[in-house]
């Protein structure tokens, strides 16, 4: 009866390891799917990290973009600025060689 009783156990375990060889894990990922799982991470990072890094250089060329037309807005108003004050300028220049010129032919002018 022993016999049977270890036949039995060793039938009993045999089958049981049957059984957990068969049952699939719970993990059921190998190392290369980890490694691809790895990567695939790694990668998501590096996209993403880079796609920060073009966001703000985009922000940073649109304030480039923003302070040239500003900068040259305010170059056109002191342009159109210097422009009135030649304007200005040579008017009074002229108005006072004018008022020179009459002067001149009343110091002319025989009394």
């Amino acid at each position: 009866m022993n016999t049977t009783i270890i036949a039995r156990a060793t039938l009993a375990l045999a089958i049981l390891a049957g059984l957990a060889a068969c049952t699939p894990r719970e993990d059921d990922v190998g190392p290369a799917q980890k490694a691809g799982a790895a990567i695939d991470n790694a990668g998501d990072e590096v996209a993403r990290k880079i796609q920060e890094k073009l966001d703000k250089a985009e922000e940073a060329g649109e304030k480039m973009a923003e302070a040239a037309r500003s900068t040259g807005d305010k170059i056109e108003d002191a342009t159109s600025d210097a422009s009135r004050g030649l304007e200005e300028a040579t008017k009074q220049a002229g108005k006072k060689v004018e008022r020179a010129g009459e002067k001149i032919q009343e110091a002319a002018e025989p009394d």
